[in-house]
């Protein structure tokens, strides 16, 4: 009896479950009638940071968290709605406090009725970017059937404005970035680069906020600075679209015309990230004289790490990758010579932990076990090495496929 009584409780308390990914809605606002417009509503990837690993919030029925922004400025609107909530008198159990998770991440000062927020959208026409302005591109829209315009701004706490603003925008961290933390904006050391797009409403235009990039300056004895890229997101309503190159070139160029600066780095980037950074650095290095088609030939070389370093400031790490790739572009696979000598080339570099891993072992191994068992083990290692190796290369190759493609794309 005691058995099948704690199933149905159990089977009701399961009823009060909800997955915070679908719970949550966001939206970026710029007109009353999106409001109302399921279209203009996406999900975090990621809630993992607020509700915990399982993604769940326990103790209602319909749950939903509204976070509805304004285009521009990002003020928010945060309202929770759901159908039946657990009674502590009757269940006795009770419901996640969702609404405190929520209010320790997005800053105070939010609506919480629509009829504030949508007389805050009518002041919109007067938010402008901040800081200053480090380039504008377009690019075509297929549904609007015109081409709409982008621009890049280089922003820091000393714009009026800019600090309230960047606590709303880094709230979007936490939805699409696995291991985001919020900054210390405090440390003067980091820069703001941010995209806006501008879109035209009652004859006026206004901006809406795309994406943004933090970077650290690191200082690096004795006179110079090594630029970190810290954290980058382009909002899902604009991802796909080409904006996260547009940015990454354009910090790549503010940080180029600086003397002071050795090259650039990033701080444990993202597949994404890696695959949008090839492309970026490709597209800048293939015009150097160091990378043309007979140079590539002969191996990478110190030339190319000194050139890409001072002219576009890639470190060297990356130059590498940039040679593979466009070493792989000049190269005509189908010839067994051309094919073998890049594969030789790739392999020599992708085998180097592999090596240092090998005589770390073979240490312990020569305190742990006797001789002939030690030769076996090697040999068992040296054919998984082979096969992981051979994987690796072929999951490189077709990355950089992906990226010479789209750079045939450009």
């Amino acid at each position: 009896l005691f058995l099948s009584g704690l199933t149905a409780m159990e089977k009701k308390l399961a009823e009060y479950k909800c997955n915070t990914n679908e719970a949550i809605q966001l939206k970026l606002v710029r007109f009353p009638e999106d409001l109302e417009d399921e279209n203009t509503t996406f999900n975090p990837e990621y809630s993992h940071q607020v509700f915990g690993d399982d993604e769940v919030a326990f103790g209602y029925k319909g749950l939903k968290i509204l976070l509805y922004y304004i285009a521009g400025n990002l003020s928010t609107l945060f309202r929770i709605e759901y159908t039946s909530k657990v009674n502590e008198k009757f269940d006795c159990v009770e419901a996640d406090d969702v609404e405190s998770k929520i209010r320790e991440i997005i800053p105070p000062g939010f609506c919480t009725n629509t009829d504030d927020f949508v007389s805050l959208l009518e002041k919109e026409v007067n938010f402008k970017p901040f800081g200053m302005l480090l380039h504008t591109y377009s690019i075509h829209n297929e549904e609007a059937g015109e081409d709409i315009m982008y621009q890049i701004y280089k922003a820091d706490m000393t714009c009026p404005g800019f600090r309230e603003y960047h606590e709303r925008l880094q709230t979007f961290l936490m939805w699409f970035i696995e291991t985001a933390s919020f900054i210390d904006v405090d440390d003067e050391r980091w820069n703001y680069f941010l995209v806006f797009e501008k879109y035209n409403k009652d004859g006026a235009t206004l901006f809406a906020t795309v994406g943004y990039m933090t970077v650290y300056n690191y200082y690096v004895y004795p006179d110079k600075t090594r630029p970190r890229v810290s954290q980058m997101l382009i909002l899902p309503p604009f991802q796909g679209e080409g904006h996260g190159a547009q940015l990454l070139e354009t910090v790549h160029r503010y940080y180029m015309s600086s003397p002071t600066v050795l090259d650039i780095t990033a701080e444990d980037p993202s597949e994404n990230y890696v695959k949008l950074r090839d492309f970026v650095l490709v597209k800048l290095c293939q015009d150097l004289l160091c990378f043309s088609p007979v140079k590539l030939m002969q191996g990478f070389s110190q030339e190319m790490v000194t050139e890409a370093q001072q002219k576009l400031k890639i470190n060297k790490q990356h130059t590498r990758r940039v040679y593979e790739i466009l070493r792989l572009r000049a190269t005509n696979m189908g010839d067994a010579e051309q094919s073998r000598s890049y594969r030789l080339d790739v392999k020599r570099r992708l085998i180097g932990p592999y090596k240092k891993k090998q005589r770390e072992l073979a240490k312990m191994r020569r305190c742990l076990r006797p001789e002939e068992m030690t030769n076996q083990l090697n040999q068992i290692d040296l054919n998984l090495q082979r096969e992981q190796l051979e994987e690796s290369f072929q999951q490189l190759v077709s990355d950089y496929r992906r990226v010479l493609e789209r750079l045939a794309q450009a």
